[in-house]
């Protein structure tokens, strides 16, 4: 058997858990991932996947002030008068897809 080494990490408790079931769904053990994790590292030379931060991002209410907060609702206003609306689902979708939510 090939020796090895302690490696320590601090995650947070819910990404632990949520990565915990999908690991058992799959059979395979929390140690293995981060070996596989680490050998695609060597591997490929970096980070096995794409890290870049999201193209834009939608305002929140709070950095709004009332007059941008207002033309945002006139603007969605005239989006519905105009039929540009899209179903729940695909919004959903993109929201995930483009800002992880």
């Amino acid at each position: 058997m090939a020796r090895t080494s302690n490696i320590f990490a601090r995650v947070e408790p819910e990404v632990k858990e949520q990565a915990e079931q999908v690991l058992e769904q799959l059979g395979i053990p929390m140690s293995s991932a981060v070996s596989m994790f680490l050998k695609q590292v060597v591997l490929q030379r970096g980070i096995p996947f794409e890290m870049k931060l999201p193209k834009d991002t939608p305002p929140s209410y709070s950095s709004l002030t009332k007059e941008q907060f207002n033309a945002e609702i006139e603007k969605g206003m005239l989006d519905i008068e105009a039929g540009r609306t899209y179903p729940m689902k695909s919004v959903e979708e993109e929201m995930k897809r483009d800002y992880g939510l």
